[in-house]
């Protein structure tokens, strides 16, 4: 939404019995994350709990009138994703023991980046509207954003960009969230034949830390590119387009 985020506190559950090792790993992850957002952790809460559970509830500042939400996308605005798609597959993946090492790094240093450089480039340069991508999916929170905005959308699923051998562990690979996401979207989409069964699944993929879906208007697009790739953001791909279709989205291959 464009905010800054300034204080936090830790939020964490873990068994008495636990490693306290493993325990002390993932504070130590949180506050070089939050140090690398510029956020400073005040305190917390932590409770004995059987599973390891942590998050952060954080406060930041936003001027009211330059906030950023997912109501404002219109017709004409080109849809820019900042990441790619298929941690969830992954994560399900390593669970049953059979993604490529090479995947699982390429997909936890997705998850580990932040989505800071990539929302001060939208500020800088003004969007029409931005969703992040997480559990929901892709199609999940498009939906989110075209239903708040009064408008359809149209997808490229060839331009929508992929983890590097994502595709090949999707269909046997799809955990319960991302099938129940592709149920949701089902009714709404009207796909082109040629859309394959796996990228369909990947575009309900539940993401962890997933990019934004930013909504901009045509002739701000090659400044909001510009300012993400100055910023060092590494996926800036044009995946589709707002159009006045009310609530439908139509999947093309190309």
């Amino acid at each position: 939404m464009g905010a800054r985020p300034v204080l936090a506190l830790n939020i964490v559950a873990f068994p008495k019995e636990g490693p306290i090792e493993v325990l002390g790993e993932i504070l130590r992850g949180g506050a070089e994350k939050a140090a690398e957002a510029g956020v400073s952790i005040i305190g917390g809460h932590s409770i004995d709990d059987r599973e390891p559970k942590y998050g952060m509830a954080v406060t930041g500042l936003i001027h009211p009138r330059k906030i950023v939400t997912n109501g404002g996308a219109r017709p004409g605005d080109r849809l820019v994703l900042t990441k790619p798609l298929g941690t969830g597959v992954v994560a399900t993946a390593i669970k049953r023991g059979n993604p490529r090492p090479e995947t699982v790094v390429e997909a936890v240093e997705q998850m580990a980046a932040l989505n800071r450089a990539a929302s001060e480039a939208m500020v800088e340069v003004g969007v029409s509207a931005c969703t992040d991508i997480s559990g929901f999916g892709l199609l999940g929170h498009l939906k989110e954003m075209i239903d708040a905005s009064g408008v359809g959308a149209v997808l490229r699923a060839g331009d929508t960009p992929l983890l590097a051998g994502v595709l090949d562990l999707a269909e046997g690979n799809a955990a319960g969230g991302s099938l129940n996401n592709l149920r949701f979207a089902e009714p709404h989409v009207a796909w082109e034949p040629a859309v394959p069964g796996p990228v369909r699944l990947l575009l309900a993929d539940a993401q962890t830390s997933g990019g934004l879906l930013i909504a901009v208007p045509e002739e701000k697009l090659s400044d909001l590119l510009q300012a993400l790739e100055r910023k060092g953001v590494r996926t800036r791909s044009v995946i589709g387009e707002i159009n006045d279709a009310r609530g439908k989205i139509r999947i093309a291959q190309a």
